[in-house]
Parts: C-alpha cells; structure tokens; sequence
C-alpha cells in the first residue's frame, strides 16, 4: 500500500522552470519504482520519467530527455521533478504513480497537480 500527493504545480510563463514534488508514504517502498506521468486535456495520459525509490535508474520518455530531471529526496522522502524551459504544450495535469518491482502494472496513483505554461 502507498500513498502519493502531488504538489508544486501552477502557472509559468513559457521559459520558466518548475519543481513538482511527490510525497510517497507507506511501507517497504524500497520495492516501488515511482513515475511521473501526464494528461493534457482531450490526450492520453502520457508516460514522463521514473525512478527507483532507492534513487537509481532514472528514465526518461524521449522528448522529456534534457528538459526534465527526476530525482530522490531522502530527507522529504519525495521524488521530485525538476521540469526547465517549459513550453505551452507541457501544459497538463502531472501525476505521479507507483509500481512494484514484481509487477508491470502502475497500481497506486496520486491526484494530480495542474501545471499551465502560457506563451
């Protein structure tokens, strides 16, 4: 069982950075990966970055590739995510997920954090 609460999200001017933060919560977490993940509006939810809660192996949808940054923080006990350059179309609702290491399914789900980038 795991829980996760997103936050950081809101309004940039494109150009702008931004950190969204997952709090993850629960009980031998090191058998979790945790993702970030996507949806604009009238799309499908799209895959961002993950990690390992152990903080190794961070991967990357190709077009977030040099942009986005997925990291650990131990001592907030998040997994962070770093988004530079924004631009219009990254504007969606970002959520993050969490999946054990046994299973290929994303089964715990935050609620989402709104980011808007304007030109």
């Amino acid at each position: 069982q795991v829980q996760l609460v997103e936050s950081g999200g809101g309004l940039v001017q494109a150009g702008d950075s931004l950190r969204l933060s997952c709090a993850v919560s629960g009980r031998t977490l090191s058998s979790y990966a945790i993702g970030w993940f996507r949806q604009a509006p009238g799309k499908e939810r799209e895959f961002v970055a993950a990690i390992w809660w152990s903080g190794v192996g961070p991967s990357y949808a190709d077009s977030m590739k040099g942009r986005f940054t997925i990291s650990r923080d131990n001592a907030k006990n998040t997994v962070d995510l770093q988004m530079n350059s924004l631009k219009p179309e990254d504007t969606a609702v970002y959520y993050c997920a969490a999946r054990l290491r046994s299973s290929t399914t994303w089964s715990y789900w935050g609620q989402g954090t709104q980011v808007a980038a304007s030109s």
